[in-house]
This record gives C-alpha cells, sequence and structure tokens, in this order.
C-alpha cells in the first residue's frame, strides 16, 4: 500500500466522511476503492477500444449497390 495526501473542498470531504461511515470504512479507504473501480473501468474501456481498433474494415456494399439498411447491419 501507498500513502497519499489529497486536498479536497470541504463540502467533498464532508460528504465523504458521511459516505465511508454509512459504509463503515474510512475515507482513505473508500477514495482508494473509489479510484480503483475508476482504474479498472478506463482499463475495460481501453482493451475494448484496442479490441475493436485491432479487427480489419469490413466493406457494407459493393461498387454499384445501395448502402445496407439499419436494421440488417444490426439484426432488427
Amino acid at each position: 500500500m501507498k500513502n497519499v495526501t489529497i486536498t479536497l473542498e470541504e463540502k467533498v470531504a464532508r460528504w465523504a466522511r458521511i459516505r465511508a461511515a454509512e459504509r463503515e470504512t474510512s475515507v482513505s479507504r473508500l477514495v482508494g476503492e473509489m479510484l480503483k473501480e475508476k482504474m479498472l473501468e478506463e482499463e475495460t474501456y481501453d482493451r475494448a477500444m484496442r479490441q475493436y481498433f485491432s479487427q480489419a474494415p469490413r466493406k457494407l456494399k459493393r461498387l454499384g449497390q445501395k448502402y445496407p439498411r439499419r436494421e440488417e447491419l444490426y439484426g432488427r
């Protein structure tokens, strides 16, 4: 574990103390859990974006044809 000092607006600090008390934890642990959750969200998003962009593009139409309708593309 790494100790970090943060500065909060009074209103934010009050909110954090209340939420921590409701969850029977410390403000430090609450902030740590919130940051970890945010980190995991970003990692998941980045992984999904890399997977999407790693796929080869596909042609939607052939020369002389119309573009497919939305329902055809998304199986609706």
